[in-house]
């Protein structure tokens, strides 16, 4: 078994988990349903989740990482009591890692599609019509896709052959510098347009009506998922680092800058986006089209768009990216764990996931027939579905019940290592909230998930899914509420 390494220095372990939580999702998505759910008004409820929710369980995994020094192959094993099957839940955090790079490579190659695309001139001077009909056609070719697609697992696998000092920490401390530098002048950019301040207004200044408007519940709900979710907590992406951090500070204080960075980046990108909308007059609907028909058109109206839109673009690049080389550094730990080495690791690794990819590609021209969750979706909305409504809340939930239960790791041992170190400390009174109170919120996330996907596509479907949801927890509880410790 190869020498584990650690990061050469505490900024390192900051910037490459703040990369695996600063994704595509938080970027385009958390601007348009703040404005939606009431501005400034939803960013504080979403911050209050974020300390009281997602703040916890990114310790929970970082603690699991820091005590075992083991990828999720492991690290049940060596923390678990004895007599006990903790270790038969790992699976979930290698299906899902898998399960999410299946997809996200593929939406990665386009943003280096559109970033070479509009640094290329290609976008230049197209009107409204044929900008959408670029994103068409590249929906209908699979071996431009395919082309993109494989590039993004070499670069990403080849910075992960480095090693973690030398390639992922160094490498990924080059990625996170430039994009940080991109979106404090693309937003600088934007908020100097002509008509930036309605779109500022929007954005950021707190709007109680539209909060009354969509319903206290459903603002909180949002609010609580989007906390959720933006960490990349549950799959095991964060615990790898873990593994690799020393214990010089304590997890919670670790876990606080990762989530501040990761905040930042998510208020920001929406001062790029929003107030560049609203100054040419166009919605700033949420999803692709956002990013791949909405922004470029604002971009070809600006004066020195085709700079402004690259740049853009490969910001978005860098913050897919950054994800990626996360996510592949979990997957071949598991392989380094059980005893590889990480160059055989990686030879395995680049065709199995350019090829477990593939489908994702398909799934917009040749499968486009197969819509698995009713009309009009695909297969990466299947490969979405099963990553962010079940494999990370559940993931997560299991995290927590370790960390918690007396027939796991225990509130004591988690407590030891997560409290090692200067920084933050969690006290005695937080055990009944994060034991209880935690795994109850996330049942809440991921029933209420369940049923707002379903609940529009009929009475039917939203029973069959249900009874899958139930029995997919179920079979989790039942492990972790029905093994006994082996008397010593």
């Amino acid at each position: 078994m190869e020498k584990r390494e650690t990061f050469s220095s505490r900024l390192g372990f900051i910037l490459v988990s703040a990369g695996c939580a600063i994704g595509l999702g938080n970027v385009y998505k958390f601007p348009y349903i703040c404005g939606q759910y009431g501005g400034a008004a939803f960013i504080l409820i979403y911050l209050a989740f974020l300390a009281v929710l997602g703040l916890p369980i990114l310790a929970c995994e970082f603690s699991v990482g820091r005590a075992s020094k083991r990828g999720m192959a492991y690290a049940y094993e060596r923390l678990e009591p004895e007599g006990t099957q903790w270790h038969r839940l790992k699976g979930m955090s290698i299906a899902g890692s898998y399960l999410l790079m299946m997809f996200y490579t593929v939406v990665s190659g386009w943003m280096l599609y559109y970033a070479w695309k509009t640094a290329t001139g290609g976008m230049k001077g197209l009107d409204t019509e044929a900008i959408q009909n670029v994103f068409s056609d590249l929906m209908a070719s699979p071996g431009t896709m395919i082309f993109w697609m494989i590039l993004v697992v070499i670069l990403s696998f080849l910075v992960c052959s480095l090693g973690l000092q030398n390639g992922i920490e160094r490498i990924t401390k080059v990625i996170m510098t430039g994009l940080l530098l991109l979106i404090i002048v693309l937003a600088v950019h934007s908020l100097t347009l002509d008509g930036a301040e309605e779109g500022i207004r929007f954005y950021l200044v707190p709007n109680f009506q539209l909060v009354l408007e969509n319903g206290i519940g459903n603002v909180v709900y949002a609010a609580m998922s989007q906390a959720f979710f933006t960490l990349s907590i549950g799959i095991g992406a964060m615990e790898i680092f873990g593994s690799y951090q020393t214990r010089e500070h304590t997890l919670l204080s670790e876990g606080l800058n990762i989530v501040l960075l990761d905040t930042f980046v998510a208020l920001t990108a929406g001062l790029i986006t929003i107030p560049a909308c609203f100054a040419y007059g166009v919605e700033p609907t949420a999803g692709f089209s956002l990013l791949f028909i909405t922004l470029p058109n604002v971009f070809n109206h600006m004066p020195g768009g085709q700079i402004w839109g690259t740049l853009f673009f490969v910001f978005m690049s860098f913050a897919a990216l950054s994800t990626v080389i996360a996510v592949f550094e979990e997957l071949l730990a598991f392989y380094i764990d059980f005893g590889w080495s990480r160059k055989k690791a990686v030879l395995l690794n680049i065709p199995l996931m350019i090829v477990l990819s593939i489908p994702a590609v398909l799934g917009f021209n040749l499968l486009s027939g197969f819509q698995p969750l009713g009309a009009g979706t695909g297969v990466m909305d299947l490969e979405d579905f099963l990553v962010s409504s079940n494999l990370l809340p559940l993931g997560s939930l299991v995290f927590v019940l370790f960390c918690t239960r007396k027939n796991g790791w225990g509130w004591d041992s988690f407590c030891e290592e997560a409290n090692a170190g200067k920084g933050l400390h969690f006290k005695k009174w937080m055990r009944g909230y994060i034991s209880w109170g935690i795994p109850l919120i996330i049942i809440l996330v991921y029933l209420k998930g369940y049923y707002d996907f379903f609940s529009p596509k009929g009475t039917g479907m939203l029973i069959f899914w249900m009874c899958f949801a139930l029995l997919l927890l179920g079979s989790i509880l039942a492990i972790v509420f029905h093994q006994r410790k082996k008397s010593r």
